[in-house]
């Protein structure tokens, strides 16, 4: 019997083993829990490095402009240095992104560009187009300071990214703000964490959103535009309200922006009168709307200002207002997996570029109309008929008045 007993007690232990534990008491008083057989500890969370946070991504674009052409003096140097002449196939971007949120309050966003052509004649050259740090002021980062090389935050098109715009080039009329629509400052950025949310479902859905660039943005500039160094250490100050809303199933999304400040020009042919130093009050206000295109989607933007322009009856470059904008309708079309965007675009400018030779005078007309289609998730491709009529005027070209028509096709790898 006791033999019995002694089995039943021993039976007992090593069941319940596999679901208590129990307290022992080591020499020194100190108490402690020690897990049995089939309880075992959690093993303690292993530190993420912060390099580890870091995520690689990028995409790259190569185009054919000459198809249908019927004016090789027709250019836009602004926005596709292939235009015309005697361009060929062209790498118009290659891009590689290191982002990561380092840290709860460290943002970190990096990108390199290895397709840039500082003269229009040598290529693929690798610049910076991003290195920015965004610090967040509450646990949310709903407030945030963003340092460093960014997008101003003016106007819906410049905002968004390339990998995600329908067609192939930003408008005359906003994107002749800002060069690269980018440049060395501070930007101070507000947005709940629902909106913020929205933000990014806006890109990451394919609904061509332009990214979180805050509900408020108010910050300070150079004012010289993207990779160029300050030449009146006077900044520009620029701020921007957005705010997408849904309705029903459908979101729109208005803003309203504007900025102020002094520009150099730099580029002046000999012999052009200019002001002292080159230097002219650089001002404008935009307002956006977009619906999102679901199916059906509208963009619209136009903006005033005022900015340095070129005469060519007086051979000067004068302080002249400036106007333009765009009106952009796309549907969207989803079958077997696959997408299509088929897209018009009318748009309009009349003013000058500030950052182009002698802040060429500009007179744009442009109807375009196009597809991108994206078979898988990796690869787009866009075909867009262009119908331009174009006048930019300059010292060395004072009478330079084109018209043409061209077919453009982009190939994009995204990965």
């Amino acid at each position: 019997m006791k033999i019995f007993k002694a089995v039943l007690i021993t039976l007992f232990l090593i069941i319940t083993s596999e679901t208590y534990s129990y307290e022992l008491v080591s020499d020194t008083g100190k108490a402690h829990t020690d897990t049995l057989k089939g309880k075992a500890e959690k093993p303690e969370a292993k530190k993420t490095e912060w390099y580890q946070r870091i995520n690689l991504r990028g995409y790259a674009q190569l185009r054919y402009n000459r198809l249908l052409e019927t004016n090789p003096d027709l250019q836009c140097e602004q926005c596709d240095k292939s235009w015309g002449g005697d361009g060929g196939f062209f790498l118009r971007r290659l891009r590689l992104v290191l982002s990561g949120q380092i840290t709860d309050r460290l943002y970190i966003y990096i990108q390199p560009d290895f397709a840039s052509s500082p003269d229009g004649t040598n290529n693929h050259f690798g610049q910076i187009r991003d290195a920015y740090f965004d610090l967040g002021l509450d646990s949310k980062n709903e407030f945030r300071l963003r340092f460093g090389q960014s997008k101003v935050p003016y106007g819906f098109e410049n905002m968004q990214s390339s990998q995600n715009r329908l067609p192939l080039d930003r408008n005359d009329a906003l994107n002749s703000a800002v060069s690269n629509e980018r440049d060395l400052g501070v930007f101070f950025y507000w947005a709940p964490e629902k909106i913020r949310e929205r933000f990014s479902y806006l890109v990451s859905s394919g609904l061509k959103g332009s990214g979180d660039y805050g509900v408020f943005a108010f910050g300070a500039f150079n004012g010289q535009t993207a990779n160029k160094n300050e030449a009146n250490d006077q900044p520009h100050i620029v701020s921007r309200f957005t705010y997408p809303m849904q309705i029903g199933k459908q979101i729109i999304e208005p803003s309203i922006q504007a900025y102020t400040g002094k520009y150099v020009v730099t580029s002046i042919t000999s012999g052009v009168s200019a002001n002292p130093k080159g230097e002219y009050k650089d001002q404008r206000a935009a307002a956006s709307f977009v619906l999102y295109p679901q199916p059906f989607g509208l963009q619209m933007e136009y903006n005033i200002g005022t900015g340095p322009e070129y005469n060519t009856v007086t051979n000067t470059i004068e302080q002249k207002r400036l106007q333009g904008g765009y009106v952009l309708a796309s549907y969207a079309l989803k079958f077997n997996k696959q997408v299509v965007f088929p897209f018009v675009r009318y748009f309009r400018y009349d003013g000058g570029k500030k950052f182009e030779r002698d802040a060429r005078t500009y007179r744009v007309r442009d109807f375009e109309i196009g597809t991108e289609w994206q078979p898988v998730k990796n690869f787009e491709v866009v075909t867009m008929y262009t119908i331009s009529k174009r006048r930019f005027e300059d010292a060395v070209k004072p009478l330079n008045d084109q018209e043409g028509r061209l077919l453009r096709i982009q190939v994009q790898f995204n990965y």
